[in-house]
């Protein structure tokens, strides 16, 4: 998979292509439907672009295989810069839309809300149940119908916001981040029914609790949850299994990274107070 280290410049047509060249794949998969209307993603950006949303992040994942090169999934992530959340703590953060795609005609066009945290350039992305994802399908789209779309996110907005302010009049007790730690571990490991990830891998959770940076220290939700965050999507922690130790590794497929993030919100939304 091509990524693009996300920071507060947006990308050139020029870095798309290179980085996410499916984008701009000009014909979809032989085996869509005669109901398909191939809309090129880089359409999209465009007229995200008009509504002042510009291209930060854009990812693929690697074609299995020769028939499907250049119609794989891919995610692209904009952000709006006179959309900032600035928090009394200094703590900004920066609202994004998340868009995935492909052009075999397995997906629609999917709007998923995230943040990205400008203390450690970080992203998290907001679970599913909590804002809601929208979805554009190939055979209907306008830019109207993408307008509409980016206005009821937008309005969403104060939900994150509302969500944010919780997690951080939250305060953890000792046991509670032991909890929240183990909780989010569980996300990287498939276990079977009835087993417990702490029973099969040995990790140190103080490890895990510990702040890579000064302000993420505190009690509060909100600082407990993006440490915890951060060294699961990262791969910032060793792990004992069965007598070997072994390091994690950063999460690179963007499916998983998604899927692991919206379950990670899930696990800290359970102790906002």
């Amino acid at each position: 998979m091509t990524t693009y280290e996300e920071n507060m410049e947006f990308l050139t047509q020029e870095q798309m292509r290179k980085n996410c060249p499916s984008a701009f794949t000009e014909e979809p998969s032989a085996n869509v439907s005669q109901h398909y209307t191939h809309i090129p993603t880089f359409r999209v950006v465009e007229d995200m672009e008009k509504l002042g949303w510009n291209v930060v992040s854009a990812q693929e994942v690697k074609a299995r295989k020769k028939s499907t090169k250049g119609t794989q999934k891919h995610m692209i992530t904009f952000r709006n810069t006179d959309i900032v959340v600035n928090g009394d703590d200094g703590d900004t953060v920066y609202p994004q839309v998340i868009l995935t795609n492909s052009h075999d005609g397995k997906n629609s066009f999917i709007f998923q809300a995230g943040m990205y945290r400008l203390v450690c350039s970080n992203g998290l992305v907001i679970a599913d149940q909590e804002f809601g994802r929208m979805k554009i399908r190939h055979m209907g789209y306008d830019f109207e119908t993408l307008r509409e779309t980016m206005t009821e996110m937008v309005e969403q907005l104060p939900l994150t916001v509302e969500s944010m302010n919780k997690f951080k009049q939250t305060k953890l007790t000792n046991e509670q981040k032991y909890d929240l730690a183990r909780k989010a571990i569980a996300t990287r490991f498939k276990v079977q029914e009835g087993q417990k990830v702490e029973d099969i891998y040995k990790i140190d959770l103080d490890a895990i609790l510990a702040p890579v940076r000064k302000e993420d220290s505190g009690d509060d939700l909100w600082n407990v949850f993006n440490v915890v965050q951060e060294k699961v999507i990262e791969g910032d922690f060793e792990y004992v299994s069965g007598v070997k130790l072994r390091k994690a590794r950063r999460i690179k497929n963007f499916k998983q990274d998604l899927k692991i993030n919206q379950e990670l919100y899930d696990v800290a939304k359970e102790f906002a107070a």
